[in-house]
């Protein structure tokens, strides 16, 4: 069984970085096998169950506004969502501690640079501004803006923000040393940029900021790369330039069209403000309340993840997704707080958990990330990693070593 799962996590991982299909099934093989283990009385007991409160509260609040919202067919096919979850609690299973973890970020990693790789081929080969109209359709398809592997280029943003904040610590002064990863962490840079994703862009910057408290020997180094990095697209080809200067400027098109989307999901959420119109609401009802100026009539949903969630969840809903975020800080920060300076693996998964997590939010002030599920398994399987350093940190509670699933 163990080398079922050494398997199942390693598709899991390249899967994350390349392939949808390939890591829906991962999860689905290893979401079974974690429910076959359970039977088992000492493996329930070895769990630690993370943010499990107010997991349920929000899957609760879901399903309960889906059985509400009038379309309660429709609304409960939205809540599959849920099901992406159980990430978070296979991998903090799966994982027996920092060796397995860092090893599965490094997988991930590797895969994620090939992604990046992908898409900086599609841009560099691309036969004009338009694109789309050239063969191989893999290439060409879209490619004035990386998209690697994925159908669009927010989800290639989305994927490579969190993967290189969770690695970045490893870069930093007294982080743990591989050769190899400095190479793959800047592909994987080259390929974020390469997508114009300026929600990513401003979650990436969010994150490393992040880790300034927690490393006083790599903030310099943190602070003047973010500083190099912003002048470098400012001096950029004129596209990427015209994309980073006008993030600012309320009276871009894209910016406007999003004040516009934020209103109409106002609107929305003040006819139904406790438990919101249902999971997949917004498809639904959006046209209803599009703003006479707006270029978009009909959507699937509101580029704002927690406008988002207020609009099909309502408060209760918004209220336990909150909470899932306020208890996942409050773990890996007190966590952080009492690991040494001798566990420097450990600290570097930890940190870059927590500087992910905050890409992860602040990217989805602009993007309804949330809903995008190749983005939302990095994001959960990144926020276990916190809890697989503190299970590995204490005594199992059945007394015995959690076994290694990875070689």
């Amino acid at each position: 069984m163990i080398a079922l799962q050494r398997v199942l996590l390693a598709a899991f991982a390249l899967g994350l970085g390349l392939s949808i299909s390939l890591s829906q099934s991962a999860l689905a093989a290893l979401s079974a096998l974690w429910l076959w283990r359970l039977r088992d009385p000492a493996v329930r007991r070895a769990q630690s169950w993370p943010l499990l409160g107010p997991v349920l509260a929000f899957s609760g609040a879901t399903v309960l506004a889906a059985l509400l919202s009038g379309r309660p067919g429709a609304s409960l096919v939205f809540c599959k969502g849920l099901l992406l979850m159980l990430a978070l609690y296979v991998i903090a299973d799966a994982l027996a501690g920092a060796d397995d973890a860092g090893r599965f970020l490094g997988v991930l990693t590797a895969a994620s640079a090939v992604a990046a790789a992908w898409g900086l081929l599609q841009v560099g080969l691309c036969p004009g501004p338009e694109g789309g109209t050239g063969a191989p359709a893999w290439l060409y398809h879209r490619c004035h803006r990386a998209r690697g592997p994925f159908s669009i280029y927010m989800t290639l943003a989305g994927v490579l923000s969190l993967v290189l904040l969770a690695g970045l610590p490893r870069l930093l002064p007294g982080g743990p040393r591989r050769p190899w990863f400095a190479p793959l962490w800047l592909v994987m840079l080259a390929g974020l940029i390469a997508t114009y994703t300026r929600g990513a862009w401003l979650g990436f910057a969010a994150g490393v900021l992040s880790l300034l408290p927690a490393s006083r020997r790599g903030r310099l180094a943190l602070v003047g790369g973010l500083v190099a990095l912003a002048l470098a697209l400012s001096v950029g080809p004129h596209e990427l330039r015209h994309r980073f200067l006008s993030m600012g400027d309320p009276e871009e098109a894209t910016i406007k069209e999003r004040r516009y989307m934020w209103e109409s999901g106002a609107a929305m959420w003040r006819e139904h403000p406790w438990l919101g119109i249902g999971p997949g609401g917004v498809k639904r009802e959006f046209a209803r309340f599009a703003l006479p100026e707006a270029v978009k009539k009909r959507t699937g949903h509101l580029h704002n993840t927690p406008l988002q969630i207020l609009v099909e969840r309502g408060v209760l809903g918004l209220t336990a997704w909150l909470a899932i975020w306020i208890a996942f800080y409050a773990r890996a920060v007190g966590l952080l707080r009492r690991l040494g300076p001798d566990a420097a693996a450990a600290r570097a998964l930890v940190m870059g958990s927590v500087a992910a997590i905050t890409g992860f939010l602040v990217g989805g002030l602009s993007e309804y990330n949330f809903g995008d599920s190749e983005v939302v398994m990095v994001a959960w399987a990144v926020a276990a990693l916190p809890f697989v350093i503190a299970r590995e940190r204490g005594p199992s509670p059945s007394g015995a070593p959690h076994p290694s699933p990875l070689p």
